[in-house]
């Protein structure tokens, strides 16, 4: 599988288990309950990957311009 693929599925991935978790948080929170305190740290591991995977694939385009040797305020 192609190393941009990879990142790609691992970030969507992450983006439903973080999801999950957060939706799951104020589903106790409907129910009346007061979750223990260490709930509250379970988004932040997906979130972290998820920032760090997505600044990856928000620079790829601009990656793929700076290899090709182009600049984008570059006129010729």
């Amino acid at each position: 599988m192609n190393w941009n693929l990879w990142i790609r599925q691992v970030h969507r991935w992450l983006s439903m288990i973080f999801t999950m978790i957060v939706i799951a948080i104020f589903v106790t929170f409907g129910a009346g309950k007061e979750p223990a305190s260490w709930v509250y740290f379970l988004p932040l591991f997906p979130l972290a990957v998820l920032v760090l995977t997505g600044l990856y694939m928000f620079v790829l385009p601009y990656a793929a311009t700076w290899r090709s040797g182009r600049r984008a305020g570059a006129s010729e």
